[in-house]
């Protein structure tokens, strides 16, 4: 009888096949949890405020990159948490972007594989000393490379930064004026990444490295806190920030914030200040609206920054931050970084469809070109040089710094988050006042149409605030720091970003040409040597 042959069976997979090919469903779970891994640190943002757990949050996204089966998929795991990341800070964006949401944190998101990449080719078990030592260098600076690369203003601006959750920290926030908010998030980074390695490593060696590098990271904002000078003080000025709350009629709007600025008179106020698009009249066209502002600067004896939303001669609207003393017009400056989506639709001929879907902008705001300090005067008619920024530019280090330079003594923004009154994000923007000052080493206000409307002193201590609850007068006193002060930041610059940016690049090329010498020893029929 012919012999029956016996049934084959697949081959076995080796391990490190099974590691390279794993199921699409354990694929994708994994996928998943690092989509939900990037909201974790978001807890950490205002409103939560849970600002401890940042130093702790990256921990359970970078576990799963760092047990990925290979570094694509470390990759893929690092992208899906950085739109987790997005999509969970940004929230509420969705009243102006709508279905543009989850695109943006796709493609912002993508920004963060190259996290995931680099957290498992250096981290992956066994763990040695060495490559833990390079992973407390390379992950934060890969971090903060991919922060910066996303600041870019032509594809958004610079929000939720990991180092912004420690805002009500200036223990912390001194890193920030010697190395901007960038130094804030690579601390935070390095020591996410220190944690990992002291939960994961089996040997006592990169446990060792990790436990001394994190106690270093986390004293060094503390030291550098105590042994810095505090800014040397000159004088003090007293401002008040006017929030009329929510008022829907711009002629509402500015007669509530006109009522309430006439209650001022007879306190000593050195400069008022209004809140973003607080008028809707073209000042240079309108002599009632401004009459009333001069009568305002009069009577109280205070200069006033009036933040103008109008259409102008030309036919298209710009916003301005407008300074009035009793005279009229002194000087206005023209906002330059307009708010995507909000203030302007990118690419309007492809995109312009958002608009009709969601509240993104109907039209186009005209920017300004350049950025100028206005020349106020304090009410015995002393300088006080204002930095007016407005809105959304406070989100920008390097417009502060700019304003700082220029000889600002007071940096001061005006807002207007009423369509994201119920969110995080009136929060999450008066934080970045807080920021501001640290880093410039100048006291900051925030004054907001319908709130948070803050004041910080020179190193980003909140002085007082109006909640978005609240309505009228926050009139704080502002110590000043001698002219022509200087943080490190303010001389420096962006020195930390670039020097992690160049740390990436070298680190990229370094494992492009690894990848090269391998591929040529396996083409040749030689063993690849062994990945570091």
């Amino acid at each position: 009888m012919p012999r029956r042959s016996a049934p084959t069976s697949p081959p076995l997979s080796t391990p490190a096949a099974a590691e390279r090919e794993p199921r699409a469903p354990h694929r994708y779970r994994a996928r998943i949890g690092a989509l939900a891994a990037g909201a974790v640190p978001v807890l950490a943002f205002p409103a939560p405020g849970q600002a401890w757990l940042a130093w702790i949050a990256l921990v359970p996204g970078l576990l799963l990159m760092q047990r990925a089966p290979s570094g694509r998929e470390a990759a893929v795991r690092g992208w899906w948490f950085g739109a987790g990341f997005i999509l969970t800070a940004m929230y509420w964006l969705i009243p102006s972007v709508g279905p543009g949401l989850p695109v943006i944190s796709v493609l912002f998101g993508a920004l963060q594989g190259a996290v995931g990449y680099t957290v498992h080719r250096l981290l992956h078990p066994r763990l040695t000393a060495r490559r833990a030592l390079l992973a407390l260098l390379l992950v934060p600076a890969v971090w903060v490379t991919t922060e910066y690369a996303r600041s870019w203003p032509a594809l958004g601006g610079p929000w939720a930064l990991l180092g912004a959750t420690q805002w009500q920290h200036p223990a912390i926030l001194a890193l920030a004026s010697a190395g901007g908010i960038w130094l804030v998030s690579a601390t935070v980074a390095a020591v996410n990444t220190g944690v990992l390695i002291a939960l994961t490593a089996v040997h006592w060696r990169p446990r060792a490295v990790a436990a001394g590098t994190v106690a270093l990271v986390l004293a060094s904002g503390p030291l550098l806190f105590a042994l810095r000078e505090a800014p040397a003080r000159d004088g003090a000025v007293t401002v008040a920030l006017v929030q009329p709350g929510i008022v829907e009629d711009p002629q509402a709007r500015f007669e509530a914030s006109s009522r309430i600025t006439a209650g001022l008179v007879g306190q000593p106020v050195d400069l008022v200040v209004w809140g973003e698009s607080s008028s809707t009249a073209d000042l240079d066209r309108d002599p009632a609206a401004l009459d009333t502002l001069r009568r305002l600067a009069a009577t109280t004896g205070a200069e006033l920054v009036a933040g103008e939303d109008a259409r102008k001669a030309d036919g298209r609207i710009s916003k301005d931050s407008v300074l009035v003393s009793p005279a009229g017009v002194v000087d206005r400056y023209r906002k330059i970084r307009l708010v995507p989506f909000g203030e302007y639709i990118p690419l309007r001929p492809v995109l312009g469809w958002i608009a009709g879907v969601s509240r993104a902008a109907g039209e186009n705001r005209a920017p300004g070109t350049s950025f100028h300090v206005l020349p106020a005067t304090d009410r015995a008619g002393g300088a006080l040089p204002v930095g007016a920024l407005i809105c959304f530019e406070s989100a920008f280090p390097d417009m502060a710094r700019t304003a700082a330079r220029d000889g600002a003594r007071v940096l001061v923004y005006q807002s207007s988050t009423s369509t994201f009154q119920r969110t995080w994000a009136p929060e999450q923007h008066v934080s970045l006042a807080a920021i501001r000052a640290a880093e410039t080493g100048r006291p900051a206000v925030q004054a907001s149409l319908t709130g948070v409307s803050a004041a910080f002193d020179a190193q980003g201590r909140e002085l007082g605030r109006l909640g978005t609850d609240a309505t009228g007068a926050l009139t704080v006193r502002l110590p000043l720091t001698e002219p022509g002060t200087l943080t490190w930041y303010d001389r420096i610059g962006d020195v930390v970003p670039l020097g992690a940016l160049l740390v990436t690049a070298g680190a990229a090329a370094v494992a492009v040409t690894g990848w090269r010498r391998s591929r040529a020893l396996r083409r040749a029929g030689q063993p690849s040597a062994p990945a570091v």
